[in-house]
């Protein structure tokens, strides 16, 4: 689940997501070495990315923080959406910036794209204690459905 603290807690090093090894560049990335690459546990997962997600507070400001790995690709200019989705709870949250884009990494096909949300202190419990099932994200013309992750 999350963790919230005053400091950044997305806790992973993208070092390995950017370290180049031959066996590193193929086409054929999938979700299991993506998971492998980072060293913390994924939020949620679609078909062709990992969804990493953590709280941060800046200024009194809350954010819901997120790294989307894999083949998502997108150049926002009017920023996204996120839906929290659950048992007998729903929760949409826009980007905090309306222009992102996601940054290539060594391996082929496979992209970082970060996104911070808005969101309420008060919503920040809510999000906690909800059954998630599902986080949906919707950039421009795309769709990412995620699964949320078990462990």
């Amino acid at each position: 689940m999350f963790s919230f603290a005053k400091n950044n807690d997305m806790g992973f090093s993208f070092s390995k997501l950017f370290n180049k090894s031959e066996s590193d560049n193929t086409s054929n990335d999938s979700i299991d070495s993506i998971m492998e690459a980072v060293e913390q546990a994924p939020f949620a997962i679609s078909d062709h990315n990992v969804l990493y997600a953590g709280f941060n507070e800046l200024g009194g400001y809350f954010f819901l923080q997120t790294v989307i790995i894999g083949a998502f690709k997108v150049k926002s200019k009017n920023g996204g959406k996120l839906s929290l989705v659950g048992n007998d709870f729903e929760m949409h949250v826009d980007s905090d910036a309306l222009e992102f884009q996601s940054n290539p990494s060594d391996v082929k096909g496979r992209f970082v794209t970060n996104i911070d949300f808005q969101i309420e202190e008060s919503d920040i419990e809510k999000v906690r204690k909800a059954k998630l099932t599902e986080i949906i994200l919707k950039v421009k013309n795309q769709e990412v459905l995620f699964k949320k992750y078990n462990q």
